[in-house]
C-alpha cells in the first residue's frame, strides 16, 4: 500500500509541479488583453486655470479613465505648487487626462474644454491672476495639434465675442504631477471646493460667455 501511495503521490507532485510551472504563462495571456486594452488609452492635457476646477468636467465624461493635476510648459525640473504659483518656473497649472478614443473623442474633450475656460482672458482665469493660470491646450500629437487649432479657429470665428482668442496651442512637455492633496480635491473637499469656486466667479463668467451649460 505504502508503495503504490508514494508512486501515485509522486504521480500528483509531478502534475502539480507541472501546473505551477505553467501558472505565470497562463496568467501572463490572461494579463495581455488588459495590456492591449491599457494601450490604447490616450492622453491629453488642458491648462484652464485651477486645475481643481478641470478636473470634475472631465472626470463625469464617459470614456474618460483618470484626471491628473500637475504642471506643464516650464523649465525647472519636477516643480513644487509653491514655487510654480510664485512665478518663475514658466509652469503653467494643468490637467491630463486619460481617455478611451473608442469612447470619447479628442474633439469632444476640446468642446468641454472650451465650456470650462474663458479662451478671451490674456492674464489668468476668473479670480486667479498670473502665468500659472493662463490657459492653454496641450498637443501630443500632430493629429491632436491639427484638431485643436481647427478648433480654436472656429471659436475665433464663430465665439459668442468677437475678442481674440487667448489660449494657446503648444506641443506637450514633461508632465509633473501636482502634490498628492491637490489630486480630487473637489471630490476630498467638496464644502471648500464649492466656496471656492463661488468666491471665485468662474462659474458667472463662464454662464456669462456660454450660457448656462458649461459641458
Amino acid at each position: 500500500m505504502r508503495a503504490h501511495f508514494g508512486k501515485a503521490f509522486s504521480l500528483f507532485a509531478g502534475v502539480l509541479a507541472a501546473a505551477l510551472i505553467m501558472a505565470p504563462a497562463a496568467n501572463a495571456q490572461s494579463a495581455s488583453p488588459q495590456a492591449e486594452k491599457s494601450a490604447t488609452l490616450a492622453v491629453a492635457t488642458f491648462a484652464g486655470g485651477c486645475f481643481w476646477c478641470m478636473e470634475p468636467p472631465y472626470d463625469a465624461l464617459e470614456g474618460v479613465v483618470s484626471t491628473t493635476s500637475g504642471f506643464m510648459g516650464g523649465t525647472t525640473p519636477n516643480p513644487t505648487y509653491q514655487q510654480v504659483t510664485s512665478g518663475g518656473t514658466g509652469h503653467i497649472e494643468v490637467v491630463q487626462v486619460r481617455y478611451d478614443p473608442a469612447k470619447v473623442t479628442y474633439e469632444r474633450l476640446l468642446e468641454v474644454y472650451w465650456k470650462n475656460v474663458d479662451p478671451y482672458d490674456q492674464g489668468g482665469q476668473f479670480c486667479d491672476r498670473g502665468e500659472s493660470y493662463t490657459t492653454a491646450i496641450f498637443t501630443h500629437t500632430p493629429e491632436q495639434k491639427k484638431l485643436a487649432e481647427a478648433s480654436k479657429a472656429s471659436l475665433a470665428a464663430s465665439g459668442p465675442f468677437k475678442q481674440p482668442i487667448a489660449t494657446v496651442v503648444r506641443d506637450a512637455g514633461p508632465f509633473t504631477a501636482a502634490e498628492d492633496y491637490h489630486q480630487d480635491y473637489y471630490v476630498k473637499n467638496p464644502v471648500r471646493y464649492k466656496y471656492y469656486r463661488y468666491r471665485c466667479g468662474r462659474d458667472d463668467r463662464l454662464q456669462a460667455i456660454w450660457g448656462k451649460a458649461t459641458n
